[in-house]
């Protein structure tokens, strides 16, 4: 049996107090986006200034920790200087890898800053090895982050397939319907995109309204969610809505599930998976401190040969359920 490699744990930073928060609790690397529309957590309150990225990098650094950029909207026609930008500053500062979706700016990338170190985002969805090929031969990819749609069997056949390219896979966080990322229904909704604006249900179209009974919910007009009293108010995105079909209220789309694989862990880790993300840079330190805990206690006990530590993880999960999605359907 060949050995165990151990993974890296990736974890969110939405901010710098959360980043030094990752670190704290044992994150192997964090990933940051720049406050703009460059990255695809593009939200009031998050994100870097480049000094504050700068700031970062240094205290990762110097902790033994690698910061990674996520660059990965898609620039707008006629308009790339944005995103140009925000791989040279990534460059300039140190980081340790840019993660990028569009193929134009991962040609950019390759071509003016050959140093930096490519990681492929979800949202480009290579999902088997000829795409994964692909990148890695022409641009220099040296990582991609496989779409949340492969069994573990498929991820460990992909890995047998693309080496020495390296595999990244999210292992807790929310879900989403749509190809990774490309999202129709908030561009209906409310005009931004979050392929290109970084923004999915931006904060600027949400309203609440108290009604007799409860709390609704709303995105551009649209009422997305009606709670009772004394229930929990989730934030309005047209994928997790109530909606009423055929005479049945309902979570027409999908309900609000998280992902949480930490009982699979030995699994993917088998499967030669190369780092483990979490999802979630729009949350808060204590989820970013408490989810990097528990993963970090999980990997450490699988690669120690220990029976997996039972933690439970409800309280901070989206809607209090839990999924392992697509990862463990044919897994043997």
């Amino acid at each position: 049996m060949a050995e165990l490699v151990r993974p890296e744990l990736v974890c969110p930073a939405g901010t710098p107090a959360a980043l030094k928060s990752a670190v704290e609790a044992g994150a192997d690397c964090v990933y940051v986006g720049f406050r703009d529309e460059t990255n695809a957590r593009n939200f009031p309150g998050l994100n870097f200034s480049r000094k504050e990225l700068g700031e970062g990098i240094a205290f990762a650094h110097d902790h033994g920790a690698k910061v990674l950029v996520a660059i990965n909207t898609f620039p707008r026609a006629g308009r790339p200087e944005l995103w140009h930008q925000a791989v040279a500053d990534s460059a300039r500062l140190k980081a340790d890898a840019v993660i990028l979706a569009d193929i134009g700016l991962l040609a950019h990338a390759a071509a003016h800053h050959p140093e930096l170190r490519l990681h492929l985002s979800v949202q480009a969805a290579a999902s088997n090895p000829d795409s994964i090929r692909f990148y890695a031969e022409r641009f220099g990819v040296k990582r991609v982050v496989l779409p949340r749609v492969l069994t573990v069997q498929e991820i460990a056949t992909v890995n047998a397939a693309i080496a020495p390219v390296e595999t990244e896979v999210f292992v807790f966080g929310g879900l989403c319907v749509m190809a990774e990322g490309r999202c129709a229904l908030s561009s209906y909704a409310t005009g931004q995109s979050p392929n290109m604006n970084g923004v999915c249900s931006p904060a600027s179209h949400v309203r609440y309204e108290e009604r007799a009974g409860g709390i609704t919910s709303q995105l551009a007009g649209f009422t997305i969610n009606k709670f009772g009293e004394g229930e929990p108010a989730g934030y309005p995105t047209l994928c997790k809505g109530r909606f009423v079909a055929n005479g049945k209220t309902s979570y027409l789309f999908e309900e609000p599930t998280s992902l949480n694989t930490l009982a699979m862990l030995p699994d993917l880790i088998k499967a030669g998976v190369t780092a483990f993300k979490i999802e979630g840079r729009q949350r808060g330190r204590a989820y970013v401190a408490a989810v990097v805990q528990a993963f970090r206690q999980g990997v450490d006990a699988v690669m120690a040969g220990r029976p997996m530590p039972d933690i439970d993880l409800d309280r901070i999960t989206e809607g209090g359920r839990q999924t392992t999605g697509a990862y463990e359907r044919t897994w043997r």
